[in-house]
């Protein structure tokens, strides 16, 4: 299971590249494989124009997708999203419901996600649970 939460939790001294290079290289990937998974993870999230930059450089909707790829290089079998949209704005927050929805898409995977916002549980959900 990967996890992301309301707190993106980057580390701010690192580039978004390293932090979402920062997982696989804790399980001791090659550097050849980490590199693919960063590049696809941004390719995905549209973040490829800012591997270099550091999260304090980012937007919140640009930290947020840094930390979905942090999980995405994975390849988790299931997501945990807790409450990842509560500290963006509402118009992000709607960009975000519909790149997260994209995602869940592409990738084919289970996605648990909880929220306390009832329209944005009914804009994302394929089964609700109370």
């Amino acid at each position: 299971i990967a996890m992301v939460f309301q707190s993106y939790a980057l580390y701010p001294h690192m580039t978004v590249a390293k932090n979402i290079a920062f997982p696989l290289k804790m399980a001791g990937e090659d550097q050849a494989t980490i590199d693919r998974k960063v590049k696809d993870a941004a390719r995905v999230l549209n973040l490829t124009n800012y591997l270099e930059r550091r999260p304090g450089q980012l937007s919140g909707g640009q930290r947020q997708r840094v930390a979905i790829g942090r999980a995405i290089v994975r390849q988790p079998s299931a997501f945990l999203f807790d409450e990842p949209l509560s500290n963006l704005d509402a118009a992000l927050r709607g960009t975000m419901r519909l790149e997260i929805s994209e995602l869940h898409h592409q990738l084919k995977t289970t996605m648990i996600y909880v929220t306390h916002d009832q329209v944005e549980a009914m804009t994302m959900a394929d089964k609700i649970v109370v």
